[in-house]
């Protein structure tokens, strides 16, 4: 990866946004740090926003929103390992196979699981169900409050502070695992916000303690029919918006077929044509950012085709 200058910004507040300062222009665009971004909804987080190379030439830029993002941009600051989010992004505009966006990487918190998990899914399961993952997740669901921060605070501050193109149709949303789920739920809870969603390994629900075999496999059809329901009836209207899928068949990924294959059967009897809907199977790969890594360009071309 490229060394490229990051660029500390004022603390944000979603009342206040920060000022904005300029960092000479490099061939991997910009980085701009917001740390510990307040909201009334969630606790503080930073917030890692990418201007791409042409930044600067008067147009304005769809917005992709990314989950984890602590892992997108640069080695140093990643847990795992980064995406080469901006790596991807200047070789793919500089061949014309993507529109030119902004990135806004979200960071994570301790908190993630219980802000990443959808509530209204949660809420959907039978008591039981719903308190064996609520215990795994280490909580109530904050998923709702997390979505609030995204749209009622983080956005606004974005548009206001970048040369944006605020519209559905302009503003995506992604994530990887956990960060998957919730970029579905979004798009559930704000279609009006978030005209296209890519979720990468989806982190469907697994029951970690022992089970006999026919009780794991009624859990797991419990779980995946309610699910279905939640889904089928939570689902945007596929004229105006796009919904991508994918998975690898390695490590924690091998798990996710079942489900995965019932959801996607789901999405497409609501009508979701494959111009509007994807879902990949990647052989061989993992679960983890080098995988995320290795085939970032599908997702990011299918959210950002010139095309669409």
């Amino acid at each position: 990866m490229n060394r490229r200058a990051l660029i500390a910004a004022l603390a944000a507040t979603p009342l206040a946004a920060p000022a904005l300062a300029h960092s000479p222009k490099t061939d991997t665009g910009r980085l701009i740090e917001w740390e510990a971004v307040a909201s009334s909804h969630v606790g503080p987080r930073n917030v890692t926003v990418w201007l791409p190379p042409d930044y600067d030439q008067g147009s304005r830029h769809p917005v992709l929103y990314m989950h984890d993002g602590q892992n997108l941009f640069d080695p140093a600051r990643a847990n795992f390992g980064e995406w080469g989010v901006d790596e991807h992004l200047v070789r793919l505009i500089a061949n014309g196979q993507v529109r030119s966006p902004i990135v806004v990487g979200i960071w994570n918190t301790s908190l993630r699981l219980r802000e990443y998990v959808p509530a209204d899914l949660i809420a959907s399961l039978p008591a039981e169900i719903g308190e064996t993952l609520t215990t795994l997740y280490g909580g109530q669901p904050l998923s709702d409050g997390y979505l609030r921060f995204i749209v009622e605070e983080l956005k606004p501050q974005v548009d206001a502070t970048f040369a944006t193109l605020t519209g559905r149709d302009d503003t995506m949303i992604s994530g990887s695992s956990m960060g998957g789920l919730i970029s579905l739920y979004a798009m559930m809870k704000h279609p009006q916000v978030f005209g296209a969603a890519a979720c990468l390994s989806t982190h469907w629900p697994l029951r970690l303690e022992r089970l006999d075999e026919a009780a794991l496999a009624q859990w797991r059809e419990t779980v995946v029919q309610t699910w279905s329901r939640v889904i089928a009836a939570g689902l945007p209207d596929p004229a105006t918006h796009r919904l991508y899928f994918d998975r690898g068949d390695e490590t924690l990924d091998q798990f996710y077929a079942f489900f995965q294959s019932r959801i996607d059967q789901t999405v497409r009897a609501e009508g979701w044509g494959p111009d509007r809907f994807r879902s990949l199977v990647f052989p061989g790969a993992q679960h983890n950012e080098a995988s995320w890594n290795q085939r970032l360009d599908v997702p990011l071309t299918f959210l950002l085709s010139p095309q669409t």
